[in-house]
């Protein structure tokens, strides 16, 4: 089954719980974390994220656009972080082995980003540590950017590297995806799709998610 994972950095800050609540029909809440240096952009931190959790049941799906997360990882884990994901390019290669080792010391899922620059390749050294890889299909940084077909080539790669080494690892797309855009990620090979003012701007946001799966 095709999972969804809005982006609550297209939700009502002031209303957070409900816009949460709004999306309980979604497999994961996705949220984006942004230092202002790893990316030009600043959005929400552990605090945040400690407070939202109780208010789903659904997994957070963490996404750390941040410097040398491996500082980080294990707080947000203590926050409420269900999957911790990192992006290969924020820190050396040891230190991202490290963090990922830290989030699996917490009992949480663990996984790498690509930005759209990054070749498929660079999940190889990390692809048996982690349960999911994460393709971004804009520049990390700011919601709203347009999807850039070009990264499927990459999506299918990582797709067969997956298939062949680890079998079990979700593959997450993020960027642009709406009900035009998902139908090529999910022939491309990946099977969650982060979804933010797709979702949230939608009339009806059941249906919306419900499209989205195809």
């Amino acid at each position: 089954m095709i999972k969804i994972s809005p982006s609550i950095l297209s939700a009502d800050f002031a209303n957070l719980q409900r816009d949460i609540e709004r999306i309980s029909a979604a497999d994961y809440v996705h949220v984006d974390v942004m230092d202002g240096l790893f990316v030009p952009n600043i959005t929400i931190g552990i605090p945040v994220v400690k407070s939202i959790r109780p208010t789903t049941e659904l997994p957070l799906d963490v996404h750390l656009m941040i410097d040398r997360p491996v500082r980080y990882v294990g707080e947000f884990c203590d926050a409420g972080a269900d999957i911790v994901t990192c992006h290969v390019e924020s820190d050396t290669e040891e230190n991202i082995h490290e963090a990922l080792r830290i989030i699996h010391e917490k009992g949480k899922k663990a996984g790498v980003v690509v930005k759209p620059k990054t070749p498929a390749s660079a999940v190889l050294p990390f692809i048996n540590e982690v349960e999911m890889i994460l393709v971004m299909t804009v520049e990390p940084g700011f919601g709203g950017q347009k999807f850039m077909a070009d990264m499927m080539p990459k999506v299918q790669q990582i797709r067969r590297y997956i298939d062949a080494m680890n079998p079990g690892c979700e593959l997450e797309v993020d960027g642009g995806v709406d009900p035009n855009t998902a139908p090529l990620c999910i022939h491309s090979g990946a099977n969650v799709l982060v979804a933010g003012s797709a979702v949230y701007k939608a009339a009806d946001i059941p249906a919306r998610i419900q499209e989205l799966r195809g």
